[in-house]
């Protein structure tokens, strides 16, 4: 069984256990833009990205710009997919809208670039979690055959982000409850992905388990063993650490 844990050296608890597992279901499966393989392929290039030469090299470099070069990879993903999954992983912090609309202009469609990008960070945060308990590395699950769905809200539009976005108030039914913040309020982290509703709610689930569900963010209880302040301290320096946009 996945994330089975034996070998942890601390208690796990289990609704995060039981989230972890989700995820890697969700993972498998055909998504709205990407199919399983595909999907399967990104978590793979993301854990590819943590020792890849060329992102080590552009890391280091004034501007990722200055460094020309190929990923090393092989599977049914693009170049340019490759590219974006490398890139978020390892550089996020200086991620532009000429780059995301460089790569849009290779051949990714933006719906792909979101789909991608929400499951890359997804993996990422499970793969930080094994790496700070010492752990392996969950394997990865085997793909799902299917189709993706291809549904675009539309209502979204290409208005102070990377990306088209769905503003407030224009959520279709089947997409009400993304946006779950008290009052109808959204970060734009999660609006951020609303081109493709699916990984909103993928990354609240994940999110949720691991820190906190979007109503709790507006609470100063948490339910957790560390109260809100404490949360609050470690999320903010690991923000810091990663370089993070907001």
């Amino acid at each position: 069984m996945a994330f089975a844990y034996a070998d942890s050296p601390d208690p796990i608890r289990a609704g995060l256990v039981q989230q972890y597992r989700d995820f890697w279901g969700r993972l498998a499966a055909p998504g709205t833009w990407l199919t399983g393989q595909e999907r399967v392929a990104v978590a793979e290039q993301s854990r590819r990205a943590r020792a890849c030469a060329l992102c080590s090299e552009r890391k280091a470099a004034l501007s990722p710009a200055m460094v020309d070069g190929a990923h090393e990879a092989s599977g049914p993903l693009s170049a340019t997919l490759v590219e974006v999954v490398h890139r978020i992983t390892t550089d996020a912090s200086r991620l532009t809208q000429s780059w995301v609309d460089g790569v849009q202009e290779a051949g990714l469609s933006a719906e792909a670039y979101v789909e991608a990008a929400g499951l890359t960070v997804q993996v990422i945060s499970v793969d930080a979690f094994h790496d700070a308990l010492g752990l392996a590395l969950e394997p990865l699950p085997t793909p799902a055959p299917g189709e993706p769905t291809r549904r675009r809200p539309s209502a979204a539009i290409h208005k102070g982000g990377f990306v088209p976005m769905v503003p407030i108030g224009g959520l279709e039914p089947e997409d009400a409850d993304i946006y779950g913040m008290p009052g109808g309020r959204a970060p734009n982290v999660i609006r951020a992905l609303s081109l493709v509703p699916a990984e909103v709610r993928s990354w609240q689930a994940l999110g949720g388990a691991q820190y906190l569900s979007p109503e709790r963010m507006m609470s100063m209880e948490t339910g957790r063993a560390l109260d809100r302040a404490q949360i609050e301290l470690v999320a903010g320096r690991v923000s810091a650490l990663n370089e993070c946009f907001y």
